[in-house]
């Protein structure tokens, strides 16, 4: 939306003891007006009395009854109204034959609504325009759909116009509030905390382990860059160079297919820190969200509570727990021991073998016999992976909520964070090797590092996780500074070409300080806000 018309206006506000504000002719400034008379309590419809000539240039709204229409712009909505006198007939004819959505522009007087015919419902319900010219600035052919944030419309169709679907007040809002927290976040990290914002290549080479890379082809035959699939190594060589706060809105790219909780390209607000710990990163982690999080959406309280991974397999059967709601995962294999159920005697026999419940409260009044029926399918699906009993909870939580028990607030906001994850695992392909659980930066517990050059299928990482009502929001790690240990993580244990990193490798022999940092996905956190 434009506004041609940027000619300034003074008003003065009688009660503001003899304040003067100066605006423009645009619907902004008058929504913005209006906060400020209601803020001092000013609700007399004489103050509006002085705001004249106001240009608008708006596009039509769907809403027309009669001789009244509503104007929008990015700000909400403004009634309308045309004089049925003939002097007027020219702004009647023209505004009742435009198009919906059609951009238009109005001059007009803005005056308070006749008694009993306001609108509590819009926050310029007290006022309209009495219209005094018009013109339409660029007509409206007819639409694919309409502009309504309750008309369901294909996802195919939303894309094919999403230029148009942006102009519904739902996805306003959400560009809005995430350009809101983003300023927050610059705020916290760089005027309170003293980050630098630094800006890295977007073109790289290939690294080690991870996702799978886009590639871009070069000029040079046979050659091609890599896509980054973060900062990583960015980050690191900074650490190095002496910027011992390092922060970037940064693009990622990961060549992984589209979920909706993973998508090829992603932002994420990506942090790395010098002579830092765990506990120093998740405070600053903490304060962050603290600082920047949305005033309507609540308040958060901190420090977030922790849970070990295995602690959250065994609990949850998930390294992502959402605990909104209880139905923990129970061991009941002492309590069965001395039953003569055969199929228990037969898993109990086996080492470490258990048998594990999940408790559901209410159960018996919500879950039908149909119900009951899908979850045993979904046990039998997934019977031999640990996290069968993790999805059959999350499934159990949608059936009881799908019959009417609230389990999850979804105004409620649990943020956890997960520590103590194995530093390697075993390949889906090959389970004699190893491959990193998360990349092959991230440093070994400090009370395993002997494990690493012995046993390294025990050793467990420096990396933590941020989860929130079961998403993962953010994850980061202590990386290895100690060039001679990421040497080895790369050649014996994960049997990679230590010759791909050599620019890394050699960074961290000229005096590469401890460090660590954290990278929180935006988008993954802007969904659960909206």
């Amino acid at each position: 939306v434009m506004f041609p018309s940027r000619k300034s206006h003074m008003f003065r506000i009688p009660a503001l003891h003899g304040l003067t504000f100066k605006f423009k002719s645009c619907l902004s400034w008058l929504f913005a007006h209006v906060c400020v008379a209601m803020c001092f309590g000013l609700k007399s419809r004489r103050l509006l009395h002085s705001w004249k000539n106001l240009i608008f240039l708006l596009c039509f709204s769907w809403i027309r009854q009669g001789l009244f229409l509503v104007l929008r712009d990015f700000q909400g909505m403004i009634q309308v109204i045309i004089p049925q006198d003939e002097a007027h007939s020219h702004v009647k004819n023209l505004l009742s034959n435009a198009p919906v959505e059609s951009v238009v522009r109005v001059t007009g007087i803005v005056s308070p609504r006749p008694p009993g015919q306001e609108n509590p419902k819009m926050p310029t319900g007290d006022i309209e325009v009495k219209a005094e010219t018009a013109e339409i600035l660029n007509s409206c052919k007819k639409l694919p759909f309409e502009i309504k944030d309750f008309i369901k419309k294909t996802e195919a169709l939303r894309m094919q116009y999403r230029y148009l679907d942006l102009r519904s007040f739902q996805l306003q809002y959400n560009l809005r509030l995430r350009s809101r927290i983003v300023m927050k976040m610059r705020e916290y990290l760089c005027n309170l905390h003293g980050f630098v914002d630094v800006e890295t290549p977007t073109l790289f080479k290939r690294t080690p382990g991870g996702a799978k890379e886009f590639l871009v082809p070069s000029r040079e035959a046979g050659k091609f860059y890599s896509l980054p699939q973060s900062p990583q190594q960015f980050k690191q060589l900074l650490m190095v160079g002496g910027l011992d706060r390092y922060f970037q809105v940064a693009r990622c790219y990961r060549d992984e297919g589209s979920r909706p909780d993973r998508q090829p390209e992603f932002t994420q607000i990506d942090i790395e820190m010098s002579f830092v710990d765990k506990t120093g990163i998740q405070k600053l982690v903490e304060g962050l969200l603290q600082y920047s999080w949305p005033k309507e959406r609540g308040s958060i309280s901190t420090p977030f509570p922790s849970m070990t991974y295995e602690e959250a397999l065994a609990d949850y059967g998930t390294d992502k727990p959402d605990t909104r709601f209880g139905m923990k995962i129970v061991d009941i294999g002492d309590f069965l021991r001395r039953s003569d159920i055969q199929f228990v005697q037969n898993a109990l026999s086996y080492p470490h073998g258990t048998v594990k419940a999940i408790c559901i409260p209410q159960g018996v009044r919500y879950l039908t016999n149909k119900n009951l029926e899908s979850l045993k399918e979904s046990a039998r699906s997934q019977f031999n992976q640990c996290s069968a009993l993790g999805s059959l909870r999350l499934e159990s939580a949608d059936l009881l909520e799908a019959a009417g028990l609230v389990l999850r607030d979804p105004a409620a906001f649990h943020f956890l964070w997960v520590v103590d994850f194995p530093l390697f695992l075993s390949k889906e392909e090959n389970p004699t090797e190893l491959e990193s659980a998360h990349h092959p930066f991230t440093a070994p517990h400090p009370t395993d590092t002997s494990l690493l050059y012995s046993d390294p299928t025990k050793v467990r990482s420096q990396h933590y996780d941020l989860v929130l009502n079961g998403n993962e929001v953010g994850g980061g790690s202590i990386r290895i500074h100690n060039a001679e240990q990421q040497r080895f993580v790369l050649e014996k244990v994960l049997k990679e070409d230590s010759e791909v990193l050599s620019h890394l490798l050699e960074a961290l022999e000229l005096g590469a300080p401890p460090h660590g940092g954290i990278a929180l996905g935006k988008y993954p956190i802007f969904l659960m806000f909206l």
